[in-house]
């Protein structure tokens, strides 16, 4: 009898037992890969979104460097260069620049530009969607026409500031066309960009990543000096 109760395998209820314990470590187990799993993806979205704001500031900085005004005003009738920030929420910004770049062999086209930025409210998201309208000649109308392009989604702010050479002072906005700033460019543009990103810590909410860097215009007046 000693034998046999040596030789006696487990019962139901150690059975049960292990198979419970076995259950939820694999739970726990699937539970940390998911974790880790949506982790990285959200790494990854934030990554891409730094990489995304990156190109935005760098392709604006280029067109920024490159803005001009024509000296002689009374060519308007024909084309008009100017340089013109709307302080609105999120800003918008159009302006003639030297930073086009052809892209087909003998097209009309040179390193003129007009340029807009403006951002929209995003349908399918919580932000705005930053756009940039291009149009490879200059003409009377430089806040219409030419190619619309996105540059950047998820946009919750878009500000932009301008050092005016005359003062040494930012100013929230700017026209060449008005009796303050006439036909003049800002020494520099401070940007503003805040996209959403996804909480690392809660996937379900969205943190605000800023960033932010200024310009300096090549072909501004230099500031005033200081006696």
């Amino acid at each position: 009898m000693l034998a046999r109760r040596h030789r006696r395998g487990v019962t139901m209820i150690e059975a049960l037992v292990a198979i419970s314990i076995i259950v939820i470590m694999s739970g726990i187990a699937v539970s940390l890969m998911a974790n880790a799993v949506e982790t990285r993806k959200v790494l990854a979205e934030r990554d891409e979104t730094t990489r995304a704001a990156r190109v935005v500031m760098t392709t604006l900085r280029r067109q920024l460097q490159l803005a001009y005004l024509r000296e002689d005003t009374a060519a308007a009738a024909t084309f008009q260069t100017v340089f013109v920030g709307a302080d609105d929420s999120p800003d918008q910004l159009w302006f003639t620049s030297l930073s086009h770049q052809r892209l087909y062999r003998n097209s009309r086209e040179c390193d003129q530009t007009e340029l807009t930025i403006w951002a929209e409210r995003d349908p399918d998201g919580p932000g705005y969607i930053l756009y940039q309208r291009e149009a490879p000649r200059i003409d009377h109308e430089p806040d219409e026409d030419g190619r619309v392009l996105p540059l950047a989604y998820n946009v919750r702010t878009f500000e932009l500031r301008y050092l005016d050479p005359t003062t040494n002072e930012w100013r929230d906005e700017w026209d060449t066309r008005g009796t303050d700033t006439p036909n003049r460019l800002p020494r520099a543009v401070q940007i503003g960009l805040t996209l959403l990103g996804r909480d690392v810590e809660d996937p379900d909410r969205t943190v605000e990543m800023p960033f932010f860097t200024t310009v300096r215009l090549e072909y501004a007046d230099p500031l005033k000096q200081e006696i």
